[in-house]
């Protein structure tokens, strides 16, 4: 009876394991799909930046032409940065109910300078794009670029503006004095996506760069916002004791001549692993009634994949383009992860890029 009592226990406590092993048998591997793929893979580089915003006083642009010089050797043939699509801020514009009045800056001055909203503004890139000439003309430059502001996609327009004679940076072709001042002030705005990427695609002599962010997913109805943060801000505080020392060292690296260390630095398995842990591990052991840093868990979740999903969107009829991803450096792993996820898309190493 025993020997029996002991067998029944050792098949009961082992069906777990079988069924777990079923399971994984019977679970397809997505990330086989592409095996016998023809034709050229994507290649997509993710780039983690610090937010330019932050940095000291004492920053200059130049001190990033050695980050600039490794990221025009891969050579990319689209850029994405941390902003948000026109689309995406028309679609907010028309449910303010929902995403609030203030979701993205407003776009009046160029509506006003060229005649277009966010939509026809649009629909003129793209026209203009897919009949764009080896070598357009000053006014063709100029047009598109307050066509770019117009669908509230400054970077771009700054590319244009960039790749302009410096006696042809005037207003004229949709551009009036106001447009023209406020590209004058994005030459000076510490942003890397002007910066680094609308600086790098002028260089490649690219047109555009493409926005990918998004809020949908991350802006909570929430009775008490208030408390949230307190709630977010305190689980974050008692997970972060690795990460502060981490930080030291990034803001060290920030104050020299050359970002090139600290863009290294920061692209480190540990230095994302740090960030990762803070933002989701921290969020998901805090107590809290509400469960609020859980669900800032859920919404950075959602942000992320639409992210991943536009970046994907941008090479969707261009298998085998070379693509950079210039995104704050804690999205980084989540990219990484759900573009590897893809098929035919291969993560080139950044390490190895900035080396």
């Amino acid at each position: 009876m025993e020997r029996w009592t002991y067998g029944l226990c050792c098949l009961l406590a082992a069906l777990p394991l079988a069924a777990q092993a079923q399971t994984a048998a019977n679970t397809l591997d997505l990330g086989t799909l592409d095996r016998d793929m023809t034709g050229p893979r994507a290649q997509v580089l993710v780039l983690g930046t610090v937010h330019l915003s932050g940095m000291p006083a004492s920053f200059k642009s130049a001190a990033l032409d050695s980050v600039l010089d490794r990221l025009a050797a891969y050579r990319p043939e689209i850029i994405t940065i941390e902003d948000e699509p026109g689309e995406d801020c028309d679609t907010a514009a028309r449910h303010p109910a929902k995403y609030g009045a203030d979701y993205c800056y407003s776009t009046a001055e160029a509506q006003a300078a060229t005649g277009l909203d966010v939509p026809a503004a649009l629909a003129e890139i793209n026209t203009t794009l897919k009949a764009w000439p080896a070598q357009p003309t000053p006014a063709q430059r100029r047009r598109l670029a307050a066509a770019f502001l117009a669908a509230h996609d400054s970077a771009s327009g700054y590319v244009q503006w960039l790749q302009l004679p410096e006696g042809e940076r005037r207003a004229g072709d949709g551009l009036d004095d106001k447009l023209v001042a406020m590209l004058g002030r994005i030459s000076g705005r510490n942003n890397e996506s002007y910066q680094i990427a609308a600086r790098l695609a002028a260089r490649l002599g690219l047109q555009r760069v493409h926005p990918v962010d998004n809020h949908t997913g991350d802006r909570m109805d929430l009775p008490d916002i208030k408390a949230f943060v307190r709630s977010l801000e305190a689980a974050w505080a008692a997970g972060s004791a690795h990460l502060k020392g981490r930080q030291k060292q990034e803001e060290a690296l920030g104050a020299a001549e050359d970002l090139l260390p600290l863009y290294r630095y920061i692209n480190t398995p540990e230095s994302l692993k740090a960030l990762a842990e803070v933002n989701v591990s921290a969020s998901l052991r805090a107590r809290s009634p509400d469960g609020y840093p859980q669900m800032f868990v859920a919404g950075w979740e959602i942000r992320n994949l639409r992210m991943v999903a536009n970046v994907r969107e941008t090479f969707r009829e261009r298998p085998g383009a070379r693509v950079l991803s210039i995104v704050g450096s804690s999205h980084k792993p989540w990219f990484d992860a759900w573009l590897r996820q893809l098929q035919g898309v291969d993560i080139v190493d950044v390490q190895a890029v900035l080396k």
